[in-house]
């Protein structure tokens, strides 16, 4: 019997092991979202983005506390830090956030492998973690489709290295980054700050015709990933703006950047404490609200 119990056990824990479960960070609602319900969200885009990629998505609402945080963290084996519009300071998301990179950093020097990704807000939360200032300019760059600038260190680089080659060419001459931002994080800031320069390699850059601005960058000693641009939109997203790009190489990209984030998931080993715990959180417990085109967003996912 007890063979049998340490066999089911061994079994129990090899099934947690290969369930990667990603968390998304949700933020308070849109103000001008007419479909909005309760006091947060999560775009659907993004779950799909991760799910086509192999990995299950836990959504991570605001206002818990540090403890159930640290409870989430050790339970998911990575993070996704979503594109939005909520203040980087004051806002929920960015308290939850603040935590969630404490624990990463934490748990990183300790040897705990735990990737973070950022997307666009995602991207401008994580460089205001890091310098502990709000070092954004407005660029003005919103619905509008760029190539990426490759600087010599995307050659070297964890995210672009297993890129194949023709989709690099095409990232770097053709119009297929979706960039959605007011605010970026321009060269010339990032070259002041001396926490940013430590901490990150500048991977990619774009141009708005009168400022230099990072679009793509990856922490030196962590698993930290961060892009300006949006990836998701291009599979998952469907609003008629300028910026909005369905070409071939536009998915193959949105693919490549989830496929490596998750990759980089499955190094983790955090697990929850049972098959049964995982399923009662993740997000196939709630339904999306599709909008159609009432909101930048096709669908939503809305939580309390």
């Amino acid at each position: 019997n007890t063979k049998v119990i340490l066999l089911l056990l061994k079994k129990t824990v090899l099934i947690l092991c290969l369930l990667v479960s990603v968390g998304i960070l949700a933020q308070e609602n849109l103000p001008r979202d007419p479909l909005a319900r309760g006091t947060s969200y999560i775009s659907a885009s993004y779950v799909k983005y991760l799910e086509a990629a192999g990995a299950r998505v836990m959504p991570i609402r605001i206002n818990r506390t540090e403890e159930e945080y640290s409870q989430i963290f050790h339970s998911i084996n990575g993070l996704l830090l979503p594109g939005g519009d909520v203040d980087l300071l004051k806002s929920e998301f960015s308290r939850a956030a603040k935590i969630f990179y404490n624990l990463a950093l934490k748990a990183n020097d300790a040897g705990d492998f735990f990737p973070v990704w950022g997307t666009c807000l995602g991207f401008q939360q994580l460089s205001v973690l890091t310098a502990n200032e709000d070092l954004l300019t407005v660029t003005n760059t919103t619905a509008v489709a760029l190539p990426l600038t490759f600087k010599p260190a995307a050659k070297t680089s964890r995210l672009f290295q297993s890129f194949p080659k023709d989709l690099l060419q095409s990232l770097s001459e053709e119009n297929i980054t979706s960039n959605f931002h007011l605010w970026s994080l321009s060269v010339q800031n990032y070259s002041r700050s001396a926490k940013l320069k430590r901490f990150y390699k500048i991977l990619s850059t774009n141009n708005n015709g009168k400022l230099e601005f990072i679009s793509t960058m990856e922490a030196t000693r962590y698993p930290f990933y961060a892009v300006q641009w949006h990836p998701e939109k291009s599979q998952f997203e469907w609003v008629d703006k300028p910026g909005m790009v369905h070409s071939s190489s536009a998915i193959r990209a949105s693919f490549h950047t989830a496929s490596f984030f998750v990759s980089e998931a499955k190094k983790n080993h955090h697990h929850f404490s049972s098959v049964a715990e995982e399923e009662r959180v993740l997000i196939y417990n709630y339904s999306p609200v599709y909008a159609g085109f009432k909101t930048i967003f096709v669908e939503c996912y809305y939580f309390d």
